[in-house]
């Protein structure tokens, strides 16, 4: 079997890393992964083939010469190797994670901080048991600050993810209604969250809190942290923010005790203040000017679907559909109703994951809705689809009944909120808005 050390040697040869056989690039190391419906030991030839110089398997058959790495666990070679990779690193590391605004947060931070540093930050939502691992060996050696987002929808994963990203900084940006039933509802949620404090406790690592919210509150004082930063809106914290505007885009004024200052974004949402205070104070932490800081705020353009204003040829959406859950949905339509349009149009699709609260928490957003004084109100997927006959709102089970809708009935001159989980593909229907 091979041990860590010495996969770390052949790591330093060629450190890109895949575990994916369409994504092989020459003279990366293949890891040979295992899900329920796959198998990727079966395919170390194949990735062999393709270019990579190693592969790392954990099953004997599959090896045909010393180019198949045997180790005991494909997934735990993978980790431990990010692990042994972290501890060569004396850099911060700030660990992420949220029930919400986690990826906003995260690209936040690293515009923020790529104004003076060399920075790394997780691509994309690579954030879970893999991702995190595959993110910590993409970081080289000339990185000064890494930013890496964590990823969870049950309790113990951010405590595992901890021990992989060893974070000396961290940051919870919110706890919220996600991922319910993994967690075992909302009390679930924060115990599961606060794992990151507990890391961050026990290594004696700073923690950076919005002092407006009671739950980070609660939660980092049962850690009992001690090298705490706040954030928020009134007097005595580190940065004091204000939301100047929303409509549509966010203007925020801050200080530091020191300097005042005032910035534009290109975000869109309310409910991205508190994201933009949080990239603020790491910013501020990490000495950076005032002017260093706003460029980097700035000069962000949202992408990926989140919070993403884009004008079509016949409307303005909110393209906010990469995931949903109750807190955000209720957020978006809170956004929504304060920007100005001469007429305003929510289609909002299911929220996943929700487990026994799903019915309750649909329908809550469906009144909410209701509620909101929206010219027109449609729901997509058969959670919602279950309150047609009780609410207003046209409802659709599946996503291809509503593109008929809209195939004979086109929509003009409006602002379109566009929000639902990542399943319902609700990207399909920004063709005919």
């Amino acid at each position: 079997m091979i041990t860590t050390e010495i996969l770390y040697k052949y790591y330093q040869e060629n450190s890109t890393i895949s575990t994916d056989t369409r994504n092989i690039t020459p003279g990366c190391i293949f890891f040979a992964l295992k899900g329920d419906l796959f198998n990727a030991n079966q395919f170390a030839a194949q990735a062999l083939e393709k270019g990579a110089a190693f592969a790392v398997i954990d099953e004997e058959k599959y090896a045909q010469n010393e180019r198949f790495l045997l180790v005991e666990d494909g997934l735990s070679s993978l980790q431990d190797l990010a692990r042994y990779h972290r501890k060569q690193l004396n850099i911060p590391v700030i660990g992420l994670t949220g029930s919400n605004g986690k990826t906003t947060s995260k690209e936040l931070i690293n515009a923020v901080l790529s104004e003076r540093y060399n920075t790394f930050a997780t691509f994309g939502n690579l954030n879970n048991h893999i991702g995190v691992p595959l993110s910590i060996l993409s970081i080289t050696a000339d990185v000064q600050i890494a930013v890496i987002e964590m990823g969870a929808n049950h309790q113990k994963e951010i405590e595992l993810l901890s021990t992989i990203a060893q974070p000396t900084h961290g940051i919870i940006t919110n706890v919220g209604m996600a991922h319910l039933e993994g967690f075992g509802g909302f009390e679930g949620v924060k115990k599961g969250k606060a794992e990151l404090y507990a890391y961050l406790k026990q290594s004696n690592g700073y923690t950076f809190i919005n002092r407006d919210n009671p739950h980070l509150l609660e939660m980092s004082m049962a850690a009992g942290l001690n090298k705490l930063i706040y954030y928020g809106t009134e007097n005595g914290n580190t940065i004091k923010g204000e939301l100047k505007s929303s409509d549509p885009f966010i203007e925020v004024n801050w200080t530091n005790h020191e300097v005042s200052s005032s910035v534009k974004t290109n975000l869109t949402g309310s409910y991205n203040f508190e994201n933009i205070l949080a990239a603020i104070c790491i910013g501020d932490f990490f000495d950076m000017s005032p002017e260093e800081i706003n460029a980097g705020l700035s000069n962000y353009q949202p992408k990926n679907n989140r919070s993403q204003l884009t004008k079509t040829e016949k409307n303005t959406v909110i393209c906010d559909f990469y995931n949903a859950n109750p807190s955000s949905m209720a957020a978006a339509l809170k956004n929504l109703s304060v920007i100005s349009a001469v007429k305003k149009m929510a289609i909002l699709g299911d929220m996943f994951e929700l487990g026994p609260e799903s019915h309750d928490q649909h329908e809550l957003i469906v009144k909410q809705a209701n509620e909101s004084g929206l010219d027109q109100i449609i729901f997509i997927g058969k959670d919602f689809y279950a309150f047609k006959d009780e609410f207003d709102g046209l409802y659709f089970e599946k996503p291809a009944d509503a593109e008929i809708f809209f195939t004979e009935n086109q929509v003009h001159d409006q602002l379109v909120l566009l929000k639902g989980s990542r399943g319902m593909k609700l990207e399909s229907l920004l063709k005919y808005l």
